[in-house]
């Protein structure tokens, strides 16, 4: 089944990990992406692998904090690929790891306007294009961390990662007699580069039921669910792909 055919993609944070997992996802079932990270070359392999399995692809290098990358991603789906459908939002950081009171303030910006002001950029140039195809569908990489747990030195990202869960709702509220649909995917530990070593992976595997962290392709299957005609009746909701770590604390 290819779910995703003569679509038109945009996904942030695309250069490694679960962006990079959806993109060769998403481009598998049928979306042109366009792909968005800062780092250039680890972009461009992305491309060179979707091309390379016969999908389409471009890569936008940028920065999610700044409005300009996110009207560059939409100018590019519009001129090659003919308009925009989905956005999966995706790009985020863990920043700088400690107590609240030890946070400065120019740390907790950084990962707020990261995880979640970001979040509010993509979809202000998102969705005006989305309108123009008669409706599309937002994606929000959110975390179990600051909605089922908060975890020690990780105040700012959790409280990035719970507001995407109000950013969400707010746009269904807007938009979803327009035909545009928001979620909030909200990941357990993944394999990731955010994951750090092997100690760390293994302390948060414990944290889930499964006993175990994710691979990033297993988040981007709950991504394409959401970004899919199979949610279709699906917005302003959360869904969780954890391992069970919101069902249970063991």
């Amino acid at each position: 089944m290819v779910l995703l055919k003569d679509k038109v993609a945009v996904v942030t944070g695309a250069s490694s990990g679960i962006g990079r997992a959806a993109a060769k996802l998403f481009a598998t079932h049928g979306a042109s992406v366009v792909l968005v990270a800062r780092r250039q070359a680890s972009l461009e392999r992305v491309v060179a692998e979707i091309q390379g399995q016969g999908g389409r692809a471009l890569a936008i290098v940028g920065d999610v904090t700044e409005e300009r990358t996110h009207g560059h991603a939409i100018d590019a789906a519009r001129s090659t690929f003919g308009g925009l459908h989905i956005a999966f939002n995706n790009a985020g950081l863990v920043g700088t790891m400690a107590p609240l009171a030890n946070i400065s303030l120019q740390q907790w910006s950084e990962v707020l306007m990261t995880n979640l002001t970001a979040a509010f950029l993509g979809a202000r140039s998102q969705i005006p294009a989305m309108l123009e195809e008669g409706g599309g569908t937002l994606v929000f990489t959110g975390s179990f961390v600051g909605n089922s747990v908060g975890l020690p030195g990780m105040s700012a990202y959790g409280a990035a990662k719970a507001g995407l869960l109000g950013l969400v709702r707010s746009i269904a509220a807007d938009y979803a007699a327009a035909g545009i649909r928001a979620n909030a995917l909200l990941p357990g530990g993944t394999a990731t580069e955010m994951a750090g070593d092997a100690a760390q992976q293994a302390w948060a595997a414990g944290l889930h039921a499964m006993k175990r962290i994710a691979r990033p392709e297993e988040i981007a299957q709950a991504a394409l669910f959401l970004a899919s005609d199979m949610s279709s009746f699906v917005t302003g909701s959360a869904l969780w792909a954890d391992g069970g770590n919101s069902a249970v604390k063991l």
